[in-house]
């Protein structure tokens, strides 16, 4: 348990605001449009009771949980997070670090600050590697192999940026391309001088993952290259088709809301999906995945690993997720506002306790001793889920 009487994810985000500058913290914290979706993902995994069974033996309660062939000491990772050095230096390998110690997925961004080599390293066997496809279809060929000359055995293939999002806090704060920003971002930062004088002796920022492809990039070029290469508009499902034949382990989608596509992603061999809207931060009037999830598993029953990201921020979240048909779940922002608030030598590992006690504590209180058995039977009211399952799956690529 962390220290200085921080006990909540919560607490760890408070704490951040206060000591990142605020453009940074809008980064993290913000959403796209009017950050309707933003909203509607916290609000909709309040909404869900869970529904105790009393008198279940729950003396030997875990967290642990088997996702393709390996077993991990709780259902939750690390997901995908570009530019996360913008909160300290040496945050993509703090957290990499205590996934690797905690036994979690760390899911390490096309967009990191930090290179696939360097995290394999640190992470080992516990990498997952995150593709945007981009508009690059080389480039994107390359990054795959890099991946499994790393040893990474899950891919995770984003698909919902087909253009950049409109973030309203990061153009008033000036983070868009080209860098412009405001004379109050400045001033901001200048009152935040341990993260100024963090940022300026530490490692100049940039896309590591695309340097040795690239070549070096400085400025605006190297800003517009980025974006061009994050999202693609043109991105389809024959694209999907040529990554599966590329990648010989198992390759998750990221960013599907739509039980059709759930469909389609599992004929065409997927292993998994991740049922997301990006944490709020693209499409702002599309639904919240928790809301999403059940028509999702109704639609593909058992032929697809379905986790889930977008909102969750407590061991309850967890629960609710598993219960409403999610088999795993990541989480972005707490991670980095825990670095922010406990330092990269404490944070991570402290919300990964929390977070995994706070399940547990849960599960006694349900009596579920196991949270593969967390199903629609542990929600309010109680839902059964249809056993639909259109198109197997191969278990062991």
């Amino acid at each position: 348990m962390p220290s200085g009487g921080v006990f909540t994810t919560g607490q760890m985000a408070e704490i951040a605001r206060r000591r990142l500058p605020r453009a940074i913290f809008d980064f993290v914290e913000g959403g796209a449009g009017s950050e309707i979706a933003l909203a509607r993902n916290r609000a909709r995994f309040e909404e869900i009771a869970l529904l105790p069974q009393a008198l279940r033996d729950c003396a030997a309660a875990t967290s642990q949980v088997t996702l393709f062939g390996r077993r991990y000491a709780a259902p939750f990772g690390v997901a995908p997070m570009g530019f996360a050095d913008l909160i300290r230096p040496g945050t993509d390998r703090a957290l990499a670090r205590a996934a690797k110690e905690r036994n979690i997925p760390y899911v390490l961004s096309t967009a990191a600050t930090t290179s696939i080599e360097a995290i394999r390293d640190i992470a080992q066997d516990n990498l997952w590697f995150q593709l945007y496809p981009g508009s690059d279809e080389a480039m994107a060929s390359a990054l795959i192999v890099r991946a499994l000359r790393a040893g990474v055995t899950t891919l995770v293939v984003t698909v919902d940026i087909p253009v950049p999002a409109k973030r309203v806090r990061d153009l008033a704060n000036g983070l868009a391309i080209p860098l412009r920003p405001s004379l109050r971002t400045i001033l901001d930062v200048a009152r935040h001088p341990a993260w100024l004088a963090r940022a300026l002796s530490g490692p100049r920022l940039g896309m590591a993952n695309f340097v040795e492809n690239k070549g070096a990039l400085s400025g605006l070029k190297h800003a517009e290259f980025v974006s061009r290469q994050l999202s693609c508009a043109a991105l389809d499902w024959p694209r999907i088709e040529r990554i599966r034949a590329a990648w010989p382990h198992h390759m998750v989608i990221k960013g599907i809301l739509n039980p059709a596509d759930a469909r389609t992603a599992a004929r065409l061999g997927a292993d998994g999906i991740v049922v997301s809207n990006h944490g709020g931060r693209q499409l702002d009037a599309a639904p919240a995945p928790i809301e999403a999830l059940p028509a999702i598993r109704d639609a593909c029953g058992d032929a697809l690993t379905l986790i889930l990201d977008s909102g969750v921020r407590t061991g309850d979240d967890i629960a609710r997720s598993l219960a409403r048909g999610a088999d795993f779940v990541l989480l972005g922002r707490p991670f980095l506002f825990a670095v922010a608030a406990l330092g990269p030598a404490e944070g991570p590992s402290a919300v990964i306790d929390i977070l995994r006690d706070e399940l547990v504590n849960t599960l006694v209180h349900l009596g579920c001793p196991d949270p593969g058995a967390l199903d629609g039977g542990f929600l309010w009211p109680p839902r059964t889920h249809a056993t639909v399952a259109p198109a197997g799956r191969e278990e062991d690529r």
